[in-house]
């Protein structure tokens, strides 16, 4: 079910954040796919924990909304960098994330690593980083400006995708 009209352009999202550690192979992991797939799985072996593994058909119109979060990530670079706001069609973006390098970025370490991978119409990225404690973390690196927007788009990201996810599922009744 991809979205049609203005957003007929391929969309995929993946994001992984984990580490290896005393209790195994313990990460979240979740994935928009082109025809509107969510999967989600949640990995913690702390006090023998199960993973957690979801999956969901999503509307276009969320789809749209997901697109936008990843765009609107230009808007806030925009922001912060000439205190100006501009708005685009969604197909003339040329989203900010997408001219962001990870080179400058923590290389992953011990504490564990985390993987964005977005496709947007023609443009394909990827990054690797390790986990990002606070925001200290991100004004101490190299690239503070990139990883800043990486690290605010990651967490607009996980909490559209937990919305998404506790409001489909009913894992703990309220």
């Amino acid at each position: 079910m991809a979205a049609d009209g203005e957003d007929n352009g391929e969309f995929y999202l993946r994001y992984y954040v984990g580490h290896k550690g005393k209790f195994g192979h313990e990460f979240l992991e979740f994935e928009i796919r082109p025809d509107g797939k969510l999967r989600y799985a949640n990995n913690s072996n702390y006090k023998n924990d199960t993973m957690i593994r979801k999956e969901v058909f999503l509307t276009p119109a969320v789809l749209k909304e997901c697109r936008r979060i990843v765009a609107d990530s230009e808007v806030l670079a925009a922001v912060f960098m000439s205190v100006v706001v501009c708005y685009y069609d969604l197909n003339e973006w040329l989203v900010q994330i997408m001219k962001e390098d990870d080179n400058n970025w923590p290389e992953p370490d011990r504490v564990g690593r985390q993987e964005l991978e977005i496709v947007m119409g023609n443009e394909h990225i990827s990054f690797t980083t390790s986990k990002i404690g606070s925001l200290m973390d991100v004004q101490t690196s190299k690239d503070p400006e990139g990883l800043r927007i990486f690290y605010y788009l990651v967490q607009d990201l996980k909490c559209f995708v937990f919305s998404l996810i506790s409001l489909h599922f009913k894992i703990k009744p309220i």
